[in-house]
């Protein structure tokens, strides 16, 4: 019998992980202790949303919560390109970082300001990896060409296209490359005849089964979420675990209580 794969997915969810990750973390770890194996991210880093990236911070002396979030280098990557390609204007993390005293302790403001990464999907991962989050965890990009190359073929999902001199994820409908511009407002704009698997990412309701053909798992951490969607059909030899249970899930995480693994390295 092969030995357990732990799975959880889940986008950059901010530079500091909100605390719904760090719950997917820890119960994962626990599972691990249980029955061995070894523990698989599935860091969906084709995600277009940039809101996924927002970091929200309480001020250290009012309380107020604040949304923080990175400055793309234009409007186009910020609102389409897939997080793996939103470009991080330079001056972003020098300016940042003189406001982090209002809301972190000076070690988690030097990982911070130590951190690299020139697009948000590469520095939210470097910064967990500093704040020792993801020790001994294996990460599987969905951005990354040779996941999308072993992946399994679907027939609902979205494609990396160029338009106006960026790369955006468009969703793929009859042959139409289309853009949502908010609401119930969508663009539609020039595409190829065909796309290859290396421009091809899942939609919410393939994503499982494209998942699991590259990872392989026997144990899935879900979300709160991900658990009204998820079509556990489509892999039947997949275990569902609830993560955490956890206060204030969609706030960041900075140290309130100990790192799911080891001490954070700050």
């Amino acid at each position: 019998m092969s030995e357990p794969v732990i799975c959880l997915g889940q986008q950059p969810c901010g530079f500091f992980p909100k605390r719904f990750l760090v719950a997917k973390i820890t119960a994962a770890r626990r599972l691990q202790q249980r029955l061995g194996g070894r523990i698989v991210w599935f860091f969906h880093d084709s995600d277009h949303d940039y809101r996924e990236t927002t970091t929200p911070l309480r001020d250290r002396q009012s309380g107020e919560l604040k949304h923080i979030n990175f400055d793309q280098a234009n409007k186009i990557q910020k609102k389409y390109s897939p997080l793996f390609l939103k470009r991080i204007r330079p001056d972003w993390q020098e300016r940042t970082a003189r406001v982090m005293p209002c809301f972190v302790e000076p070690a988690f403001q030097d990982v911070f300001e130590q951190a690299q990464g020139e697009t948000a999907a590469a520095f939210c991962l470097d910064m967990y990896r500093r704040l020792g989050l993801i020790d001994d965890i294996a990460i599987v990009r969905s951005g990354d060409p040779e996941v999308r190359r072993r992946a399994v073929a679907i027939d609902d999902y979205y494609a990396d296209v160029p338009y106006e001199g960026e790369i955006v994820r468009a969703r793929v409908q009859d042959g139409r490359y289309i853009l949502h511009r908010g609401g119930d407002q969508f663009l539609e704009i020039p595409g190829p005849a065909s796309v290859a698997k290396e421009q091809i990412s899942p939609t919410r309701d393939t994503r499982l089964r494209w998942m699991q053909s590259v990872v392989g798992c026997t144990h899935y951490v879900c979300g709160a979420g991900e658990a009204k969607y998820l079509n556990r059909d489509e892999a039947p030899g997949i275990e569902f675990v609830d993560r955490d249970v956890v206060d204030r899930p969609h706030e960041s995480w900075i140290g309130e209580e100990e790192p799911p693994h080891a001490a954070a390295r700050v």
